[in-house]
């Protein structure tokens, strides 16, 4: 589906917005906004310049106001707990995913009532579902990105940064207006919002412990000797980091670990020699680096890591021949929508499916991974082609 540019709209050349930045400024902006029916949220924060990344600019737009939170100067959010948690306000996000994790994890906010104009966006048919190329579609502004990347922790931010943080929150409430006006047109308001109750329950992952090679690109592939000195070289850098109050790719890059787990060299003349690491690098850590290389090579064979592989059951000839058949229906029904496939079925929920073999609505149902819109929108359907497939004859 090809949206067309709904309405032409620019912001005034100096937006009119509040710094709430006292915990008494707070307690009077949470009593307003209480009685907001839709209140649009954005977030800035610091994890590019941090060992431990946080949130350090809450920026809410209504129907009428414009407001930047300080949450490194109030410290308790407290007083706006509730409006994050009230059913009754609804809170627009664009790709909330990333929001909604941050929020709860430093503010300890549950969202409900949560919309995500990034989501219904793609439920709308666009391939491209950025703020600022949805902005571009339907109102014609063209965002400016080159904040994004600022350390947003510094105090005080410079007055474009504050105005370039509002920018984005600025359009979302009647960008929520249209879309969903879109969606209830094309009976997909339902869809959406069911897809928003389950985003709004996401949290951010806890270690607990586990090895940091497991969160490692190309980890899997590496054999154990090669996994021993991954995670020595990696905890180093957590330390390191963490020292410095850095993000641990600022201390070493992930190709540079790449590169010493492959050479696997305990001599700090042969990193130099290499040049893996720069000349400040090798000065600062090299010495750090090869001990940690050498205590992974001198680690007992029993005490070597080893990767957690789950290997899936062979899947049966039968099994293959629904997935096909429920991709091609997938496609077919996807194209008709103008929507992205993996919207309609996913890979993984079409395997589930074909595993399950359902006969019937009921054991449709016991397909945990089967949403609601779906099993209701396509469920019939799904049967019909699971149903066909039974009277086929096997592929050669």
């Amino acid at each position: 589906m090809t949206v067309p540019v709904k309405k032409k709209m620019q912001p005034s050349e100096n937006l009119a917005y509040r710094i709430i930045d006292t915990p008494v400024e707070l307690r009077a902006i949470a009593q307003k906004l209480s009685a907001e029916p839709m209140v649009a949220v954005d977030l800035e924060a610091d994890s590019l310049h941090h060992y431990r990344e946080k949130v350090c600019l809450i920026q809410i737009a209504t129907q009428s106001d414009l407001m930047v939170i300080d949450p490194l100067q109030i410290g308790d959010l407290s007083p706006i707990r509730t409006i994050f948690s009230n059913p009754r306000i609804q809170k627009v996000f664009h790709g909330a995913d990333y929001d909604v994790r941050s929020l709860s994890r430093d503010f300890n906010f549950t969202i409900r009532n949560l919309f995500d104009t990034e989501l219904a966006s793609r439920f709308l048919g666009s391939r491209e579902s950025g703020l600022d190329s949805v902005l571009l579609r339907w109102f014609g502004v063209k965002l400016d990105k080159k904040y994004q990347k600022k350390d947003w922790s510094v105090r005080p931010l410079p007055e474009k940064m504050i105005e370039y943080a509002i920018k984005d929150v600025y359009y979302l409430v009647p960008l929520a207006k249209a879309l969903q006006k879109e969606l209830t047109a094309l009976g997909r308001d339902r869809w959406v919002l069911e897809e928003c109750i389950r985003l709004s329950k996401v949290r951010s992952a806890r270690s607990n412990g586990e090895p940091l090679f497991l969160r490692f690109k190309g980890a899997g592939r590496l054999d154990p000797r090669s996994l021993a000195v991954l995670e020595g070289l990696l905890q180093l850098r957590d330390r390191i980091a963490a020292g410095k109050d850095r993000p641990a790719f600022k201390v070493f890059g992930s190709e540079s670990i790449t590169k010493m787990v492959l050479l696997k060299t305990s001599d700090v003349a042969s990193l130099k020699e290499h040049r893996i690491l720069s000349r400040r690098q090798i000065d600062m850590h090299g010495a750090a680096v090869a001990d940690a290389i050498h205590h992974a090579l001198q680690m007992p064979a029993d005490r070597l890591p080893r990767y957690p592989r789950t290997h899936p059951p062979d899947v049966a000839a039968g099994v293959r021949r629904r997935v096909r058949a429920l991709r091609a229906w997938r496609d077919k029904k996807a194209d008709a929508l103008d929507l992205d496939p993996a919207i309609v079925c996913s890979k993984s929920l079409m395997a589930a499916i074909a595993q399950k073999n359902p006969r019937s609505p009921e054991e449709l149902e016991s397909v945990r991974e089967l949403k609601h819109w779906q099993r209701k929108t396509y469920g019939k359907e799904i049967l019909q082609v699971l149903g066909r497939t039974r009277g086929a004859k096997p592929s050669a």
